[in-house]
């Protein structure tokens, strides 16, 4: 299959700053999107306000439509518009408009494997209503083969239009992944597109990403800059440069934005990228979560957390 780009520095990197952009980021994320010839832009997540306090966060948590038609109009462009929502934190059947009502094309459904029975509900729900659909399979690398085969089974029943390699906490090797997307395309195919979405504990995202998609993988997750939780993921211009400028494509207005853009949320303080903390959630197969905590706190006694990751 063709291969797509998806951006989804909204919604990755928004989880870095409590999804706080300015409407000047985002409309400069958008032209530069459209520039690049990315294919989709994720705005961020569908969240229930009734479990999410509106107070706490931005507006790209909640994606409420008048945010959305505020930057981008009808969207009368070739780039989609995609949102995520998470299963058990979206309430999907009231904040999921009818696809003729909103600008949104693809939803993204977001559940770990033992949840595939209300992801399917969410997937029959957003293809009623005329929405794009993707099965994003959370946390593979603490799952066993078993359990991610019978995942990918009940995707391939279903009516979604693409699932999701998804390396959660950065724990995967070129070969694994290599392995995992022929598995999921052997398993779910059908016709149905699979994705990668990388990141970057290991400095591996943009290593695992060309993987899959020589595989086959036929939607490609980016970030500017690799923004994203901790670590964060492949960037942008790295598998634009890798691709190379075609009619198509162009990493010139990606660059351009990082200058302009991404560098201000760097000098004001905001943290993501490669450290060893995230190295070793990684290479432990854990949420980076403590990791997080230790780079946020300027922590340093790596070695303790080596013990601590590893059982040593």
């Amino acid at each position: 299959m063709e291969q797509k780009i998806l951006d989804c520095t909204l919604r990755d990197g928004g989880l870095v700053n409590r999804f706080y952009f300015t409407d000047d980021f985002v409309r400069g994320l958008y032209q530069a999107n459209l520039q690049a010839g990315i294919d989709y832009m994720e705005f961020g997540y569908k969240a229930s306000e009734a479990l999410f306090d509106r107070r706490e966060f931005g507006k790209w948590k909640f994606c409420r439509e008048e945010d959305l038609r505020a930057v981008v109009g009808d969207n009368k462009t070739s780039m989609k518009i995609s949102v995520m929502a998470d299963v058990g934190r979206t309430d999907y059947s009231k904040d999921i408009l009818e696809k003729k009502d909103s600008v949104i094309d693809m939803v993204r459904i977001a559940a770990y494997a033992e949840q595939m029975g209300e992801a399917m509900e969410m997937v029959s729900c957003c293809k009623e209503r005329g929405y794009e659909t993707s099965v994003n399979i959370m946390a593979i690398s603490n799952n066993t083969d078993e359990e991610i085969d019978r995942a990918l089974e009940t995707v391939s029943k279903s009516r979604a239009d693409a699932v999701y390699v998804v390396d959660s906490y950065g724990s995967f090797y070129p070969e694994q992944i290599k392995a995992l997307t022929k598995r999921y395309i052997r398993l779910a195919g059908n016709g149905r597109k699979v994705g990668i979405h990388a990141h970057n504990n290991q400095q591996l995202a943009f290593a695992n990403t060309i993987e899959a998609m020589r595989c086959g993988a036929a939607l490609l997750d980016v970030t500017v800059n690799g923004m994203g939780r901790g670590a964060g993921n492949c960037g942008s211009e790295q598998l634009l440069g890798y691709i190379g400028s075609s009619e198509k494509y162009n990493e010139l207005p990606v660059i351009e934005f990082i200058e302009n853009h991404v560098l201000l949320l760097k000098q004001a303080g905001i943290l993501w990228g490669y450290d060893i903390p995230y190295l070793l959630t990684g290479q432990g197969c854990k949420h980076p979560s403590k990791a997080i905590e230790f780079v946020e706190n300027h922590r340093t006694e790596y070695a303790g957390l080596f013990r601590q990751m590893m059982g040593a």
